[in-house]
């Protein structure tokens, strides 16, 4: 259990560095917008994320 976090971890850390060094203009955007956002939107999208991300999970391990 404990392996399967940490490959996700470093996963995700590898994912984002990769977004952040081929687009970081758009990065750059996407933290602006997010900034101007309120806190309702900003906890909504993060809620809707974490559930997709629980999703694709739960499909991808059966």
């Amino acid at each position: 259990m404990m392996q399967d976090l940490a490959v996700a971890f470093g996963l995700m850390l590898v994912i984002e560095g990769a977004l952040y060094a081929l687009f970081p203009e758009l990065m750059r955007r996407a933290i602006a917008t997010v900034l101007t956002m309120d806190e309702l939107h900003i906890r909504i999208g993060a809620v809707a994320t974490a559930a997709l991300g629980l999703l694709v999970t739960w499909l991808a391990r059966g």
